[in-house]
């Protein structure tokens, strides 16, 4: 026997399942073990025979340490591996608000279930980076910050099954959606693809949430973003102080940052025109009493206001004024942000890469987002962030919203 293998006596038996082939589950599984100087022995493969049958694997992993084991199952539970003979889950109290012990278990966005009482329960609330609370026979996902002394929060690694998303295998009606990132020719592809996914998704009644950043204003994108609103396809919006000031800036003088709409020369002294507009919404009272009194005729928020979106903006330290509605506690804005997100079946990201990756963190997996930049490095970086669903489309933002408002009205 080799010697070498004698002093792994450090071991689990695991089992995942799903579409561990096509969705290369299993490679990164392999990959994970060797990573943390593990060794790995299948015990059982049994491979899905049809496209719809999942596949099952169940293997014996080794390590060195007791260590270095843990820190592997943490990386291989987010896979979709649970121990094979895993009990109760197990929970720890809260001894401090805001304090969690210290082996909690830290979520993922994927889909999680906890057995508690002899079955699996779904978490309720599922988003990454958070704590798992047991609720009497209920289990949800909580941030740090809103623990309290007396919860009773999920520790350990046991009783703990993770369901990553399948890939999707619908590969020729969203071809696009096969790529992290599409490229400038297939523009048109993406704005029928994004069109057909808006419409499934308020089919199953399920909301379609834009995050906006001002590029949306700048690059020409406020009318059709205004349309996708006033048709009924947008049912919240998520954004800063600085998307609404350049929509009221564009509704009321027909500039953003000085710069004329309509034929892209400077404003003669344009430079103020945002601080004019943020004035007049102040002199009115906010933004829905701009639009009751007729202050406010035409744009993005007037379409929001007029139709009951919701709408939430987040403030930040380089605001100007801020608007009255602009929330400036980041924890609120971030609550309200999550209420604005529940029931959300699909997300559009437009322009902005701070409240995308933000957005991105709050969300399960298995909401779809569709993430829109000229930048390309801003559609990589959220994936990269944590949110793997992301798929990016880099074009300009204006053209992308002209066209997918034109394709579902002619689709209309």
């Amino acid at each position: 026997m080799n010697p070498e293998h004698s002093v792994r006596q450090h071991y689990e038996v695991l089992e995942a399942e799903g579409h561990l082939i096509d969705s290369h589950i299993m490679e990164r599984i392999f990959d994970t073990v060797v990573e943390y100087q593990g060794e790995f022995e299948v015990e059982d493969f049994r491979i899905g025979r049809t496209n719809s049958e999942p596949s099952h694997l169940r293997l014996r992993v080794r390590a060195p340490s007791r260590q270095q084991l843990e820190q592997m199952l943490q990386a291989l539970l987010g896979l979709g591996c649970s121990l094979a003979e895993t009990g109760e889950v197990e929970w720890a109290i809260v001894e401090r608000d805001r304090c969690a012990p210290d082996d909690f278990y830290s979520t993922t966005n994927h889909r999680t279930l906890v057995r508690l009482n002899g079955r699996w329960v779904e978490v309720e609330d599922q988003r990454m980076d958070a704590v798992i609370v047991i609720e009497g026979e209920r289990a949800r996902c909580r941030r740090l910050r809103d623990l309290r002394a007396g919860d009773r929060v999920v520790v350990g690694l046991r009783g703990i099954r993770v369901l990553p998303e399948p890939k999707e295998r619908d590969r020729l009606a969203f071809a696009f959606m096969t790529n992290g990132v599409s490229s400038e020719r297939q523009v048109e592809t993406a704005v029928r693809q994004t069109a057909a996914l808006i419409r499934q998704t308020r089919a199953h009644n399920k909301k379609v949430v834009v995050v906006a950043g001002p590029v949306v204003v700048h690059t020409g994108g406020a009318p059709g973003l205004a349309a996708l609103i006033r048709r009924g396809y947008v049912q919240a919006l998520l954004s800063g102080n600085a998307l609404a000031v350049h929509d009221v800036e564009a509704a009321l003088f027909g500039t953003s940052l000085g710069v004329r709409l309509s034929d892209g020369r400077q404003e003669e002294h344009g430079h103020r025109n945002h601080m004019r507009a943020i004035n007049a919404i102040y002199r009115a009272g906010g933004l829905r009493q701009a639009v009751e009194s007729g202050v406010l005729g035409s744009g993005i928020f007037y379409e929001c206001i007029r139709r009951g979106v919701d709408f939430v903006l987040a403030g930040s330290l380089r605001d100007d004024g801020p608007l009255p509605e602009t929330i400036t506690d980041m924890n609120q804005a971030q609550d309200a942000y999550a209420r604005a997100l529940k029931g959300a079946g699909l997300v559009l990201c437009l322009g902005t890469m701070l409240h995308s990756i933000a957005v991105g963190n709050m969300l399960p997996s298995w909401v779809k987002v569709v993430c829109v930049d000229i930048n390309p490095a801003v559609v990589t970086k959220v994936s990269d962030r944590g949110t793997g669903q992301a798929v990016g489309v880099v074009t300009d933002v204006g053209l992308f919203l002209e066209m997918l408002a034109r394709c579902l009205q002619e689709e209309a």
